[in-house]
């Protein structure tokens, strides 16, 4: 018997990394998943690589109108929500200087703008007692120079999740952010450098960066009743990077 038997989730920028692990890992545990992404063809790819229980629908998360076609589907074919793992997220480095506009509405768009409305839309059609979590980043927890937009933009998840949590506290709805560290991720990887990613592993105590799959162990968790008792935290999986 799997953890999220017979649970419908959603789960939003899930076509590669730790959104598409988590994919996989809770068809693995019952579940049937809705991933979005916003290229076409890498939204194929992961619902062919899932295989079973998974549909597939193109939107990105910062335009309203794609948020709306994603619950359409979502309402017509299931009818309702157990699970929303709100991961669709952006960031590029700039240092202060050259911060522009263009790079902070791109940041707090999607990663701001986009999970207060993807959280919104669902609600609608949320069962009561079921579980939403936003992906956080510890940038927000500790200042890595050249992210300060990203941090910021990723930082006020864990404001929405105290807020809510007040608000939907009748209908037991549980809301936290997981917030991971350093992971191998093909964002991730797009934007390091070998010398940024000899950085990152020296501030990791085990010297080694996490991988989709650790990620998706802890949202398993935050979907399933195995965290009834978690609500309005930020859980933190980087490895130690932050406490040392």
């Amino acid at each position: 018997m799997g953890k999220l038997d017979g649970k419908v989730a959603v789960i939003t920028g899930a076509t590669s990394g730790m959104a598409l692990a988590g994919a996989r890992r809770f068809v693995e545990e019952g579940a049937h998943v809705f991933i979005s992404g916003r290229r076409q063809e890498e939204l194929d790819e992961a619902v062919a690589l899932i295989g079973h229980n998974v549909t597939g629908v193109q939107a990105d998360s910062a335009d309203l109108e794609d948020l709306d076609r994603l619950f359409k589907t979502v309402r017509e074919e299931k009818g309702a929500i157990d699970v929303l793992w709100a991961s669709a997220g952006v960031g590029h480095a700039a240092p202060l200087a050259d911060i522009t506009e263009e790079h902070f509405d791109a940041a707090f768009s999607l990663n701001a703008r986009g999970t207060l409305f993807t959280v919104q839309k669902a609600l609608r059609l949320f069962n009561d007692g079921g579980s939403i979590f936003m992906t956080g980043s510890n940038a927000s927890l500790r200042g890595y120079p050249n992210w300060s937009v990203y941090a910021a933009s990723k930082g006020l998840l864990s404001i929405y999740a105290r807020g809510w949590v007040a608000e939907l506290r009748d209908r037991k709805i549980r809301v936290n952010v997981l917030t991971p560290g350093q992971v191998e991720t093909p964002m991730m990887e797009a934007v390091m450098t070998d010398e940024i990613r000899a950085q990152f592993e020296s501030l990791i105590p085990r010297r080694e960066m996490g991988s989709p799959e650790e990620i998706a162990s802890v949202a398993l968790f935050l979907a399933s009743d195995d965290s009834s008792y978690v609500n309005g935290q930020e859980l933190v999986v980087d490895g130690g990077t932050t406490v040392i």
